[in-house]
């Protein structure tokens, strides 16, 4: 199933690990040890596919504030998730190096890793909350203005 992936955490729900699945693992690829998933057919769709698969893809990043794991992990994450967008947006060559970068995989394990190794922040620390929904709002805004911008380049190439 999830290559590469350490054995989950006792408290790892299942939902976490189908869901990096069905986004990154789903289909394998013949003769080869590569597999996508629903994240590269999906980002196919100019635009509104890239926003729709990131809108799934913070879902594992807003489990990773509920388990309070670390501002310095949850950007790291949030990075992953910015560059497999933007790599979605170049029309069929990004769509195969987003199947490539596999950003839910990785999220998935700086969670677990994260979760192994009890790195959580204090329930006494303040800014956390304000941090992380700072950092997940920009993250979704930051995927729908992208895919916006490629759905008025596309509709400006095809209408003009």
């Amino acid at each position: 199933m999830l290559t590469g992936l350490a054995p989950p955490p006792s408290d790892s729900p299942t939902w976490r690990r189908q869901l990096v699945w069905l986004l990154d693992d789903l289909v394998p690829v013949p003769g080869t040890k590569f597999r996508f998933g629903l994240d590269a057919l999906i980002g196919l769709i100019p635009g509104v596919g890239d926003s729709f698969s990131a809108m799934l893809s913070i879902a594992v990043l807003i489990d990773a504030i509920r388990h309070r794991i670390p501002v310095p992990v949850l950007l790291e994450m949030g990075w992953n998730l910015i560059v497999d967008t933007l790599l979605g947006l170049v029309p069929f060559i990004g769509d195969l190096a987003d199947a490539a970068s596999r950003a839910n995989v990785k999220n998935l394990q700086l969670l677990e890793r994260a979760l192994v190794e009890g790195q959580t922040v204090s329930t006494s620390y303040g800014g956390y909350l304000g941090q992380a929904a700072l950092l997940t709002s920009s993250v979704f805004a930051l995927s729908l203005v992208m895919a916006t911008r490629s759905v008025w380049w596309l509709v400006k190439i095809i209408v003009f």
